[in-house]
């Protein structure tokens, strides 16, 4: 097989290690870090791999890329060229050294709407450029479902494609021209013909036109795996720059890119066609293509929990149409619909709609790492783990159903499950299988199967990478495909590019094989003790970490657009170590104790998660549920168990002690705190930042106007939950709810001891206290979860925390799970106590943001049915505000905060018309937007109460 560089990158002396960097930093401008953190955050992509590099360097332009590969080959060090880290077959990884070109290489140089082209850097997100060309009517043509974090150099690594492939094509058949770096350090012109080839190039083709004629297989769209060198016979061309397209960082490194825009219909249509099976799908695919679709995507029922407004059936054809006119383009997929024959039909004009259904078919590569139906998933309670590895196999379209039917049949003789979905139009499924990677059977077993579906892939004339590149996953396997012969050309070839061997080695020629390098191999094989339940994850905090699988949603610019809320912390800074892909690697890499050795005391692991908000949008927003709010609440636990805390901690996160504290003497302490250096002393022994101004602590809380006033006669239909936040520092609230609860008929009761979520201790990681006061919580609560009242939240923070982290830290407590099924919102108490009532029409616009615990965990469809019957128009952002409870006031988080707020909340306040209502049902979003613009925000009760008329 050849050198394939050292698994773990340990290799390597520390001397030897540090000459390395210090060499580098003499001649890079850009960052060169090999620190363990540094280091811990590439080592995976969103494969099953994991390698270990000695170091990272941020290139600031193409002589640094020239001058970081003249060092390292110096040294005889490998160096891997990575993007956005969205391989699934493990070619963004390596040891060595990694190029990221995340950081500064990713500008879009230039635009020439007459030609139709693009002069891009490797490191430009592929949104950015679509988004960018937006308005001259133009697109890229490929693009995958991770368009919004993969990078066009990435693209052009594997040579991906998307959903549109059937008609834009490959990446290959959108690039027009690329400037690279060679292993050997020549400048790489490349396009058509031999001028700017490296040496050696044309005779390397012309000794052997006969294999490069007859090795490679025909009719077959999505031809991805090994190199394209077919693309340099005369016949084709000659054509370097398509050669060098899929070559996975093995030929050279890429520096800019001359790449095609298309034009992009003016108006689309989406046809969804249901059919009785995938198999019956992928037979009625190619007969759509003749119609000139844009689309032609399947997918199977078994991906799909709940139907998300499809269409009756068991599979779905997604057929996207254009037009000039959405007359035009609707026309054209009602003619689809009628010679598709499907089993039942809908289709789509709505923009919005349209959106909603891709969506389901874009987090596939997500959702799909979870397959249910399994008996293990009443014990883990999430689904068993399925992985990628055999993504993306293609065959020629006509043979698709019959290769799905032998495909299944194949996966049921392993005793193996999965769930296919992908491009059915050019032959190219997408599926993850649940393999058991952890046991050494499982392993043997998954090497098994893997040779057996080759097979197969071969026999139909296929392709055993049809989009996702073959990486580390399925270059071992190739000859199965190419035979011998052409793969014996793929070493000769890359070393007319690479004499040295020095361009991600192990990866495409002479492979490493498909069953080492698993990332799995190094976690602890017996469960690691922690606080919360992990019910998802079967308790298990590896399990858990693992569930990031790498297809870093997370790490996308743009994600409070769609009323997204992960991740802000990225957003804001757009460091790696601050997604939550990042943070997860970190936590894996913890676990591991081989490059992030402190285990939980771990600094590295600590200085990621300090930005972290706890603002829960992963949990939702992730495909695949990572809940990096309850890692870190975990995590601090650990850290800080016997060991003093930061002062915030104390503060803060005991908040509702001291606020029940400070409550007799509130007017004095709020003279107190308008004394400026007594509130800067204040902030400073409390670890408050001193850009804060501190909350005014109300003369009555909402429990001493409670007393003796609930009910009025209104029959008892709810409790409501006096939370640390409302009663203490925001009663006005409590006092509207009441207000129009009772207007609706719903009497409430409140409970008459001290209750609390325990949100501040969770956040902070004080779970021992939490669990203190949680279970006090459940002795007061238990008088009133005996009548089977639903429990109003006023403050979205508290309910989710009540719905989520009390049943997660007291999972043998059956009070728990009660009283987290009894939590409701405002609206939704309403909408279920009160289901006839007609709310006070206020006739107003609003603006403002849904609070990201409740778009997390209990999400606003009540309130958005409410804000619709009271004739408040217009919708909410997404995002999160940034104050996120204690993250915002805590020192150092300042300027993080500030810029997540300025991210969606800000900007849609500034913007919004005058008169216009601002919404934030949180505590930490009124004041939020307070502190920094000035605006003052409401409850939506107090929006209501308002409109009821009479006493405030």
């Amino acid at each position: 097989m050849g050198d394939t560089g050292d698994a773990g990158g340990v290799g390597r002396t520390a001397a030897a290690s540090g000459a390395l960097e210090r060499e580098l930093r003499e001649v890079v401008r850009g960052e060169v870090d090999f620190s363990a953190g540094a280091r811990a955050l590439v080592t995976m992509d969103a494969s099953n791999y994991r390698r270990v590099p000695y170091g990272v360097v941020a290139p600031r332009d193409a002589e640094d890329v020239a001058a970081a590969l003249a060092v390292c080959r110096e040294h005889g060090v490998p160096v891997v060229p990575r993007g956005g880290g969205t391989s699934v077959a493990g070619q963004a990884t390596g040891t060595g050294v990694v190029l990221d070109f995340t950081r500064h290489l990713r500008a879009l140089l230039s635009v020439d709407v007459e030609a139709r082209t693009a002069v891009v850097q490797p490191g430009l997100v592929l949104d950015v450029l679509r988004e960018a060309v937006r308005p001259y009517g133009l697109t890229f043509g490929p693009d995958p479902s991770t368009h919004s974090r993969c990078t066009l150099g990435g693209m052009i690594g594997n040579n991906a494609c998307g959903s549109h492939s059937v008609a834009w094509g490959t990446t290959a058949d959108n690039v027009r021209a690329l400037t690279a770096v060679s292993g050997s350090g020549e400048l790489l012109r490349l396009g058509q013909g031999w001028t700017g080839a490296p040496a050696g190039l044309r005779g390397f083709v012309e000794r052997n036109l006969a294999a490069l004629r007859t090795g490679y297989p025909q009719d077959l769209p999505r031809r991805i795996s090994g190199y394209a060198m077919d693309a340099l016979l005369p016949e084709r061309g000659t054509d370097p720059a398509r050669a060098f397209c899929g070559s996975e960082g093995t030929l050279g490194v890429l520096t800019e890119a001359v790449v095609r825009l298309v034009e992009t219909p003016g108006a689309r249509a989406l046809a969804v066609l249901g059919y009785p099976d995938e198999s019956a799908a992928a037979e009625a695919a190619p007969a759509l293509l003749p119609y000139g679709p844009l689309t032609v995507e399947g997918m199977a029922a078994d991906l799909v929990r709940g139907r998300a407004g499809l269409p009756r059936g068991g599979a779905w054809l997604f057929v996207e149409t254009g037009g000039s006119t959405p007359a035009e383009a609707l026309a054209r997929a009602r003619e689809l619909v009628r010679v598709a024959d499907p089993l039942d039909a809908a289709v789509v004009t709505d923009p919005a709609g349209q959106r909603a259904l891709w969506r389901v078919r874009e987090d596939a590569a997500g959702t799909a790492t979870r397959i249910w139906g399994s008996p293990l998933d009443g014990v883990l309670g999430g689904g068993t783990e399925a992985w990628p590895g055999w993504e993306d196999c293609a065959v020629p379209p006509a043979r698709l159903g019959p290769y799905l039917r032998d495909f299944r049949a194949l996966l049921r003789e392993h005793g193996l499950r999965g769930t296919p979905y992908g491009h059915f139009g050019d032959g190219c499924v997408h599926v993850r299988i649940d393999f058991d990677l952890l046991s050494a059977a499982g392993v043997a077993r998954f090497r098994r199967f893997s040779e057996e579906l080759a097979d197969l892939v071969a026999a139909y004339g296929g392709s055993l990478s049809g989009e996702h590149g073959d990486g580390q996953a399925r270059a071992e396997l190739l000859p199965k495909m190419y035979g011998d012969e052409l793969v014996g050309l793929f070493g000769q070839f890359k070393d007319v590019w690479d004499p040295a061997g020095l361009l991600n080695p192990g990866i495409l020629a002479r492979p490493a094989r498909l069953d080492e390098n698993l990332r799995f191999e190094v976690l602890p094989r017996r469960p690691v003790e922690v606080e919360f339940g992990y019910p998802q994850d079967g308790g298990d905090f590896s399990a858990a970490v693992r569930r990031c699988v790498g297809v870093a949603k997370c790490r996308t610019r743009d994600a409070g657009s769609g009323g997204g809320v992960m991740c802000p912390s990225f957003r804001a800074t757009g460091e790696e170590a601050h997604s939550t892909r990042g943070r997860a690697r970190l936590l894996h890499e913890m676990l591991a104790g081989e490059v992030v050795t402190g285990g939980w005391r771990s600094p590295e692991v600590r200085d990621a998660l300090d930005l972290c908000l706890s603002c829960k949008g992963c949990r939702s927003d992730c495909p695949v549920g990572v809940d990096m709010a309850t890692y870190k609440a975990e995590f601090l636990h650990h850290h800080y168990r016997g060991r003093l805390r930061p002062a915030s901690h104390y503060a803060m996160g005991r908040l509702p002690r001291w606020l029940r504290l400070a409550a007799p003497w509130a007017r004095g302490l709020n003279a107190l705190a308008r004394v400026r250096p007594l509130a800067a002393l204040a902030k400073r022994l409390a670890g408050i930042a001193p850009e804060r101004a501190l909350p005014v602590l109300a003369g009555e809380t909402l429990r001493g106007w409670l007393r003796g006033r609930l009910a009025d006669g209104v029959p008892v239909s709810a409790v409501l939950w006096p939370d640390t936040f409302t009663d203490h520092l925001s009663p006005e609230v409590g006092r509207a709810a009441v207000r129009v609860l009772e207007a609706a008929g719903v009497g409430v009761v409140a409970p008459r001891g001290r209750v609390c979520c325990g949100l501040t201790y969770v956040s902070t990681g004080q779970l021992t206290r939490a669990r203190a006061v949680l279970r006090r919580t459940l002795d007061e609560m238990e008088p009133l979860l005996g009548r089977g009242l639903p429990v109003v939240v006023l403050e979205p923070s508290c309910a989710a925390a009540l719905r989520t982290d009390l049943p997660e830290l007291l999972p043998d407590d059956p009070r728990a799970a009660r009283l987290a099924a009894s939590v409701r919102t405002f609206a939704q108490a309403l909408e279920e106590c009160a289901p006839h009532w007609t709310p006070p029409y206020v006739g107003r616009a609003v603006v403002g943001q849904t609070h990201c615990h409740q778009h997390a965990v209990l999400g606003d469809a009540a309130e958005r049915r409410l804000r619709e019957r009271a004739g408040l128009t217009g919708a909410l952002s997404g995002g999160c505000c940034g104050l996120a409870g204690n993250f915002g006031f805590e020192r150092g988080h300042w300027e993080v905060s500030v810029a997540c707020a300025e991210d969606e909340l800000l900007p849609a306040v500034r913007a919004a018309e005058p008169g216009a209502e601002v919404l934030a049902d949180g505590f930490s979003c009124r004041t939020q937007l307070e502190q920094l613009v000035g605006r003052r925000a409401r409850h939506l009760a107090q929006v209501l109460a308002d409109g009821l008329g009479g006493e405030g």
